[in-house]
Formats: structure tokens, sequence, C-alpha cells
């Protein structure tokens, strides 16, 4: 299982390593105060991050994680992620 470390960089920046497999991966995403609640719900930034990353390794290796990206982007390539998150990090 991947081990997920975030930590903020700046103002609704984090960056996020990714452990697994003897190799780490490290990705800035960024994240302000109107995506957090709208992905989130109110939860802490870093429980969005680390069930974002959890989400997305699920779907793809941790080296197919763009390095550089707006949460929202996720959306992009997996139209399930809205939804998803939510029920993930809220439970409704």
């Amino acid at each position: 299982m991947a081990e997920i470390d975030v930590s903020v960089a700046r103002a609704d920046e984090y960056v996020v390593e990714v452990r697994e497999d003897g190799s780490t991966t490290r990705h800035t995403v960024m994240l302000d105060s109107s995506a957090l609640e709208r992905f989130g719900g109110g939860v802490p930034a870093k429980r969005l991050l680390e069930e974002s990353f959890r989400f997305l390794l699920e779907r793809e290796p941790k080296e197919a994680i763009l390095r550089r990206f707006e949460i929202s982007v996720i959306g992009r390539y997996f139209p399930e992620f809205e939804s998803e998150i939510r029920r993930r990090v809220t439970g409704s």
C-alpha cells in the first residue's frame, strides 16, 4: 500500500509525496478554498488530498499522476471523481 505525505508549500499549493515499491514521486497540487469546499465539503485539505491520491492510485500508477495540477483536473480524466471523492471524505 502506498504511503501518502501531504505538506503545505504555500497558500493554496500543496506537495504530495507518494512512496510505494521502494520509490517516491512528488506532486504539486493547487487547491484553493472554493475547490476545497466543492470537493471536500469542509474537510481539512490534507484529508481531501490524501483521499484524492488514493482515488488516483486505484486507477493508475503513481508515475502516471501529473507532477503539477489543480485538483479539479482530476475530473477531466475521471468523471466520477467529484461524486466519489465527496462520498469518501464526507460519507454522503
